[in-house]
Order: C-alpha cells, then structure tokens, then sequence
C-alpha cells in the first residue's frame, strides 16, 4: 500500500462506458475516494459498493469523487453499476496496471481491497487496506467526510 503523504501516480483507464478517465483531470474538480475491489458482483465487493452508493450525496456534498477501480472489463462494470444502482464510476484494469501502481495487486491475481484518499492536489491523505473488514473502509469515508466538511 502506497504511503500517506506520498504523490499518487497518474493513469488513464476506460470506465464501465468505454470512455477514457484519467485521474489527474477528474482531480482539477476535486479530492478522490479511489477504491480497490477484487470482483463485481462478489458478497464483499457489493457490500462496499452499497454502502458507497449509499452515503454518495453526502460525499458529493464535500466535493469529493468516488472511483472504484478493478480487473473487471467495462462490460461487466456496467452490468455491476446497473444491477446496483451506482452513482459513480467504475475503471477497468483488465491488465493490473493501475493496481501494481497503487500496491493493490493480490495473490492469484485478484485485486486487494485498499481505499486510498487522493488530495486535489495529487497527495495520498489517508488509506486502508483490510479486505475482509468492509467496516474499516466504511471508517476511512467518515473520517474523509469529517475532514473535508471541516475544510
């Protein structure tokens, strides 16, 4: 897991539409929740993406941008966010490239459940990495929403 305070390195990726999303622009906008998940429609992977949707007007109410990231392809990001209802976008990272830049790579392949918080500026403010403890990823949220309600 990349360190808190470190730059989070820059990508392109194609969201569950097919259209490219590169972090740098969708940071000009504002800071990032960028969440790493094992699987579409696994028991885990839903849960967390619930409880994501779930608090989004509240997150869009502190300007911040939810982006969840896994090995998926675009087709099955857009089934997952329809089937779920999700507000926000899902990248595919079909080659692991995005992962392996974010420490997110996990034995066999799959994907770790890390949830990093990007400044505006490019800075990790906070991460967790627990990938059986959906709650500690729910904790990093309220505290993000905590802080930058503050700000």
């Amino acid at each position: 897991m990349l360190n808190t305070g470190s730059a989070a390195p820059d990508f392109t990726l194609p969201d569950q539409d097919g259209n490219a999303v590169t972090l740098s622009k969708v940071l000009s906008d504002g800071p990032v929740l960028l969440y790493f998940y094992p699987a579409d429609f696994t028991p885990g992977c839903t849960k967390e993406a619930c409880m994501l949707r779930d608090a989004h007007a509240d997150i869009l109410d502190v300007g911040v941008t939810v982006i969840g990231v896994s090995a998926q392809d675009e087709g099955s990001h857009a089934k997952f966010q329809q089937k779920h209802d999700l507000p926000f976008t899902l990248l595919a990272d079909t080659k692991h490239k995005v992962a392996t830049l974010y420490e997110a790579n996990g034995l066999f392949g799959m994907t770790k459940r890390i949830t990093y918080l990007i400044s505006q500026g490019g800075t990790i403010d906070d991460a967790v990495n627990a990938m059986f403890r959906i709650g500690a990823h729910e904790e990093l949220l309220n505290e993000a929403l905590q802080r930058y309600a503050d700000s």
